[in-house]
């Protein structure tokens, strides 16, 4: 059996994606990348999105995912 796929939302930061996995654009075109592990932006603001390129540091992104998974930005 595969390892399961596995996603981490970062406080403060992006969404680490680990696994087997397959990421499709708005218009159904398939992202091509290599390896098993992306990080994906979470603050909007990154220029290669869906990709995250560190722009959450410039722009002071700020959210706290809580141990319930309960999302809180701007905190």
């Amino acid at each position: 059996m595969a390892d399961a796929t596995k996603l981490a939302l970062l406080d403060n930061g992006p969404i680490i994606i680990e696994g087997t996995f397959k990421i499709y654009m708005a218009d159904g075109s398939e992202v091509m990348l290599e390896g098993t592990k992306a990080a994906l932006c979470r603050c909007g603001g990154s220029s290669n999105k869906p990709f995250c390129d560190g722009t959450h540091k410039k722009i002071a992104f700020t959210t706290v995912v809580t141990p319930s998974g309960e999302v809180k930005e701007g905190e």
